[in-house]
């Protein structure tokens, strides 16, 4: 696995030499840098799941994999077709309002609390108390468990960012990533999430623009965390305070322990919370696109590596400037790029690979890691025999490649492996910055991860591009390539 992880990393720079590439290297960064123009285009319409750009996009990309041979590996051809939902919030038709001993309090859809459209059906009227919950991390494995002794049915339960130091960035995403499915089944009927001011990473102008953008969740409910509707919510950084009146405690000051990754408290609140949500649905599909390079060895082909990149964008959004297309040439064409040319080097290189490699370019990443969900738990290759899952998200060619962070690497059972390479290519290892922005459930390889598909996982971040690991857990060892940041207009 080192010399695939070794290679792997070369691959990523097109201007970085490998010895398994038959182009020059500046070749070699052309031929990557056309196909992030072709796919960045306005042609392709920012690539929004389930619209005509993504599906031209699919399209450009099996014909690339029919041209260098790749076969197909989908449930219909290359593709395999995920049935989804498209649900709305209608801002104008939905309301809200905090109630307690002092009367009510208005608050305004979106200016003040965000209702989330992912994740499943949302309940058109809810009227519930409110408990606080503290960080919401249920880790009882760790020695911590903010839902200790809260009676949480029938509650809508308000949680806070950050969490204890001592506890790694990559469980406590986990938990979070787990929470609204394990709250709903001990009867919760809603989540608040909040974020403290110093903690903010999107400013909440542009959350409140992104509100009436379109959100995904299966057609399927057995592929869903909540059975039932479940309210997920985000509530104004600079009026959280709206939420703890009455209830003996000051969120300044709780925000600033939780700034500090102290211990924070968990107590019921005084008020209740009375909202209206109206939505609009559409059923709409989108294919993941896969293809696989059979290995060369009669054993060790019938392992498959997995390498993955998200194909979707934002597509057309809220104009910026008077350009309403999200053309998303980091996010993601460049990841797409990147295993393209991967899959040529790979063809082209003297060594083959023993392994089989499997390449999935999965759809509706941007609403919620969906399409890479599906496919791990629905993949067209027997699961255990899916052994690693490298995920190539966010290539950021426009640093000079100094060092690299693998997100949660000591997670995973490619953690060595990397650690390895990077010391052989004189790239150090970097610690992950911000532990508590959740980068280790933000890209795909984190749906392997929680699917437990064969070992390990990895994802591996740099100055110039990021690449993201992934959980031990007994499953698939994944890594990803990405750097998160605000998306990015033409």
């Amino acid at each position: 696995m080192r010399k695939l992880v070794s290679g792997l990393f070369l691959l990523l720079s097109p201007w970085v030499g490998s010895a398994a590439a038959m182009a020059a290297p500046d070749d070699r960064a052309a031929l990557w840098w056309s196909h992030v123009q072709i796919l960045a285009s306005d042609a392709y319409e920012g690539r929004g799941t389930g619209k005509p750009g993504y599906d031209k996009a699919a399209d450009y990309v099996i014909g690339q994999l029919r041209a260098l041979g790749l076969q197909p590996a989908g449930t219909d051809g290359y593709r395999q077709s995920v049935a989804f939902v498209e649900q709305v919030i209608l801002a104008d038709g939905s309301s809200a309002r905090l109630v307690g001993p002092q009367g009510a309090t208005p608050l305004s859809v979106p200016g003040d609390i965000i209702f989330s459209g992912s994740g499943g059906p949302v309940p058109e009227a809810l009227d519930a108390p409110l408990v606080f919950a503290g960080y919401g991390l249920h880790l009882p494995e760790a020695g911590h468990d903010d839902f200790a002794g809260l009676d949480l049915k029938g509650k809508i339960v308000v949680v806070l960012s950050g969490g204890p130091s001592s506890i790694s960035g990559a469980l406590k995403s986990h938990a979070r990533s787990e929470r609204a499915g394990w709250l709903a089944k001990r009867g919760a009927l809603g989540l608040i999430q909040l974020v403290t001011p110093r903690q903010v990473e999107i400013p909440w102008g542009r959350r409140t623009a992104l509100s009436s953008q379109p959100a995904l969740f299966f057609k399927d409910a057995a592929l869903r965390d909540a059975a039932t509707p479940f309210l997920t919510a985000q509530f104004d950084p600079a009026k959280s305070a709206l939420l703890f009146a009455g209830s003996g405690h000051d969120f300044a000051q709780i925000a600033a322990a939780a700034d500090q990754s102290a211990p924070v408290p968990s107590f019921a609140l005084a008020q209740r919370l009375d909202a209206r949500v109206a939505t609009r649905r559409a059923e709409l599909s989108s294919p993941n696109i896969i293809a696989v390079m059979p290995g060369t060895d009669r054993h060790l082909k019938k392992d498959y590596v997995v390498l993955s990149a998200h194909l979707d964008g934002y597509g057309i959004g809220t104009p910026i400037d008077g350009d309403a297309i999200y053309n998303g040439a980091i996010d993601n064409a460049s990841g797409v790029a990147s295993l393209l040319e991967i899959a040529r080097a790979l063809r082209q290189g003297k060594v083959k690979p023993k392994r089989s490699i499997l390449f999935a370019f999965v759809t509706a990443e941007e609403k919620g890691l969906l399409g890479s969900t599906y496919f791990a738990r629905r993949p067209t290759v027997p699961r255990k025999a899916m052994v690693a899952d490298l995920n190539f998200d966010m290539a950021l060619p426009i640093f000079p490649l100094t060092s690299v962070t693998p997100i949660g690497y000591d997670q995973s059972s490619l953690g060595q492996d990397a650690a390895a390479v990077s010391a052989q290519m004189n790239l150090p290892i970097t610690p992950d910055p911000f532990p508590d922005r959740n980068v280790f459930i933000r890209s795909d390889q984190y749906s392997f991860i929680r699917r437990a598909s064969p070992r390990c996982s990895s994802n591996m971040a740099s100055r110039r591009t990021r690449r993201r690991r992934r959980w031990r857990r007994p499953g698939v060892p994944t890594s990803t390539i990405r750097r998160r940041t605000m998306r990015t207009s033409r």
